[in-house]
C-alpha cells in the first residue's frame, strides 16, 4: 500500500511541477495570464525558477514517511517541507545564488530575543559570508541607532569581527535593513557597535523617492487612529508606541495576563489594515500592517520594499538569484508574505 501511494503522491507533485513549468514558459513570453496554472489559480504571482517537487517530495518521502501513513493525510508541515526542498534543489541546480535575506524574531532568533553566540545559525551565515555571498536581514525592529541592532545581533557580528580577524573572511558583505524598509546599516569593523548607518538617499528606489513626509505622517496618524479604536473596542491592555515611520501597539507592563490572545492580534490586524487601505494615505504609500507576537505595528513600507532595496545596494541582484528565509508567509498578519513579490523564499517553523 505504502509503494502506491507514493507513486500516487509522486504522479500529482509532476503534475503540479508540470504546471508550474508551463507557467514560467507563458511568464517568459508575457502571457502568464493565459497558463494553465492560472486559470486554475488565479492569485498565483511569479515564479523565479522551476520547482523540483517530484524530486523534493521523494526526499521528504524518505525522512517523514508520508506515503506509509494509513490515517493521517499529507499535512500542511509535509507541503512545506516539500516546498523548501524542492526551492533548495532548484537554486542548486540553476544558480548561482547571490542574496540570502533573513527574517530576525522566529528565524533566527526566539521573538523579542537576540542572536547571541551559541545560537547555530551562525556559522552557516559565516560560510554564507566567507563564500562571497551577499547577507541581508531583514526585520521589522526598526531603530536609528545602531548600538540596539547590536544588542540583537551581537552575537553574529561579534563572530564576522572574529573572522575577520583570523582572515577567515575579507570582505564581510552583511547588511541589516531595519523598520521593514526604511533604515539599512552595514557590516563595518570600524564603527562602535559595528554597523554604520547609511543614509537613506544612497539606496533607496526611485519609488520611495516619492514617499514624502505628509504622506507618512497622515498614514502614520490614520493607523494610530484605528490602533486607538481596536484598544477601546477590545478592552486590550495595550497602549500606543509611535515611532519615526511606524506605529503599534504594546502590552502595557503592569497588565494581566501579561500576553494579548492569537485572536486579539489577528482582528487589529486586520481592522487596521482595512482601514488604513481605504484611507488617501494609505492609497499612495505601501504599508505593512502585521502581529508581531505579542504587538501589532503599521510600519512604511514592506519587506518587499526592504528586499528590492538589499538587491539595488548590492548593485542589481535579479530575484532568482536570491533568497528569502522567514516564519511568516501567510497573507493576513504576516511581514514576510509580501517578499514572495520579489524573490525565492524559504519558509522557516
Amino acid at each position: 500500500m505504502a509503494s502506491t501511494a507514493h507513486r500516487r503522491y509522486a504522479e500529482i507533485m509532476r503534475d503540479v511541477e508540470d504546471l508550474i513549468n508551463d507557467h514560467i514558459g507563458h511568464q517568459k513570453k508575457g502571457t502568464s495570464q493565459r497558463s494553465k496554472l492560472k486559470f486554475l489559480v488565479p492569485s498565483v504571482g511569479v515564479f523565479f525558477t522551476p520547482l523540483l517537487l517530484e524530486e523534493a517530495f521523494v526526499y521528504q518521502d524518505s525522512r517523514r514517511n508520508i506515503s506509509s501513513r494509513r490515517f493521517v493525510p499529507p499535512s500542511f508541515n509535509d507541503i512545506r517541507l516539500i516546498l523548501n526542498s524542492a526551492q533548495m534543489m532548484s537554486l542548486i541546480r540553476n544558480g548561482p545564488l547571490q542574496l540570502v535575506t533573513f527574517d530576525g524574531d522566529v528565524t533566527l532568533y526566539d521573538d523579542g530575543q537576540s542572536l547571541v553566540q551559541n545560537n547555530p545559525v551562525i556559522p552557516r551565515i559565516l560560510k554564507l559570508l566567507a563564500q562571497n555571498l551577499k547577507v541581508g536581514i531583514v526585520t521589522a525592529a526598526g531603530y536609528t541607532d545602531a548600538s540596539k541592532y547590536y544588542s540583537r545581533l551581537y552575537g553574529l557580528l561579534e563572530a564576522i569581527k572574529t573572522a575577520v580577524t583570523r582572515e577567515e573572511i575579507n570582505t564581510p558583505a552583511l547588511i541589516v535593513l531595519g523598520g521593514e524598509s526604511n533604515y539599512l546599516f552595514t557590516f563595518d569593523l570600524s564603527s562602535d557597535h559595528l554597523l554604520k548607518y547609511v543614509p537613506r538617499k544612497e539606496w533607496m528606489l526611485e519609488e520611495m523617492k516619492q514617499w514624502t513626509e505628509p504622506d507618512v505622517t497622515a498614514l502614520l496618524d490614520v493607523a494610530e487612529t484605528a490602533l486607538r479604536e481596536c484598544i477601546s473596542t477590545m478592552h486590550l491592555p495595550a497602549e500606543i508606541l509611535r515611532k519615526e515611520r511606524a506605529v503599534g501597539i504594546i502590552q502595557k507592563s503592569e497588565s494581566d495576563p501579561p500576553n494579548f490572545t492569537r485572536e486579539q492580534l489577528e482582528e487589529t490586524v486586520l481592522v487596521t489594515q482595512q482601514v488604513v487601505e481605504m484611507s488617501a494615505a494609505g492609497q499612495k504609500l505601501p504599508f505593512c500592517a502585521f502581529n508581531g507576537g505579542n504587538d501589532v505595528f503599521v510600519d512604511i513600507g514592506d519587506k518587499s520594499w526592504g528586499v528590492l532595496s538589499c538587491q539595488k545596494y548590492f548593485g542589481g541582484i535579479e530575484g532568482g538569484k536570491t533568497l528569502h528565509v522567514g516564519d511568516q508567509f501567510l497573507s493576513a498578519g504576516a511581514n514576510d508574505f509580501k517578499v514572495r513579490l520579489n524573490k525565492l523564499v524559504k519558509e522557516e517553523n
